[in-house]
């Protein structure tokens, strides 16, 4: 059995993990560059916790600078097992005001600036996102907010968008015309990189607003959202609270293959394959690459 490292990846107005005990900072050098923050690892009722604040202290990054693969990559090092992502959204449906919780289970990627494979030309692989969101994962997640008494709602599809302007009403009508249940900015290519990493992963998409699809909400201001931030994130440090007490101390293994997603992945030729690449691929493709 491989231990469980639970790691936390705060979004917008998540910037530190309150609680967490015998604190270290760590700073891990990636072949991919530099990740968002030094990673910060700690315990919660005595499980292993690596937080990253998504956007840097301070909130440096916007969605489009981050450098999603140093952060994926930087985890996986750090021994990450299962992968929570804390993230602020819009809402395109009445039933979801803000302040809602969702765990979401599908995502639509609209990114189009940012590099969202640790693989391509020397090493090819396809992992299979048609289940982005690791279920168990997931029902961890909703059994801690009941028993944490916060309302959550289970399932959803987030559309991530490039941003970091807020959405048109015309995107917005149209998204919520598509049926689609929250926005925001951070989710893409963020979970493809974990799926690509073998790391299982699930997002909490924290409400913060309507989107401008809505009459109340056509003109979606930051000092209106961060309102709504600072009590999401009083809710979200209870919850990783919660779910640290009832995780389980040995990684389960994910029903959908989430930790073997690269066992029938890839496709390039292993006396074809780009050495520098292998390389770079040490701690995301290692244990494949390897055997």
């Amino acid at each position: 059995m491989t231990r469980a490292v639970l790691g936390i990846i705060g979004g917008s107005g998540v910037y530190d993990l309150p609680g967490l005990e015998d604190i270290r900072d760590e700073a891990i050098a990636t072949p991919w560059g530099e990740p968002s923050a030094p990673l910060k690892r700690g315990t919660l009722a005595g499980l292993p916790i690596v937080f990253l604040p998504r956007h840097g202290k301070g909130h440096v990054l916007s969605p489009s600078d981050i450098n999603y693969r140093a952060n994926i990559d930087a985890l996986k090092r750090a021994g990450v097992t299962d992968l929570v992502a804390l993230s602020a959204c819009g809402s395109f449906k009445e039933e979801l005001p803000p302040g809602t919780f969702v765990l979401v289970d599908q995502f639509v990627d609209r990114t189009y600036k940012r590099e969202s494979s640790f693989f391509g030309k020397g090493c090819v692989a396809h992992v299979s996102m048609a289940h982005p969101v690791s279920p168990l994962l997931r029902a961890h997640l909703g059994a801690a907010a009941k028993a944490e008494g916060i309302a959550v709602v289970d399932g959803g599809t987030y559309v991530c968008m490039e941003g970091p302007q807020f959405s048109s009403l015309a995107e917005s009508l149209a998204y919520k015309a598509q049926g689609f249940s929250v926005i925001g900015m951070t989710n893409m290519p963020e979970a493809k990189l974990a799926r690509e990493a073998e790391i299982c992963y699930a997002s909490v998409a924290m409400v913060t607003d309507f989107d401008c699809w809505h009459p109340g909400h056509d003109a979606v201001t930051v000092q209106d959202i961060i309102r709504v931030l600072n009590s999401n994130a009083g809710k979200a440090n209870a919850l990783v609270a919660r779910l640290a007490h009832s995780f389980p101390k040995e990684h389960e293994p994910c029903p959908i293959g989430s930790d073997r997603a690269l066992e029938t992945a890839l496709i390039t030729a292993p006396d074809a394959r780009d050495p520098a690449l292998l390389r770079k691929l040490d701690a995301v493709a290692g244990r494949v690459l390897r055997s």
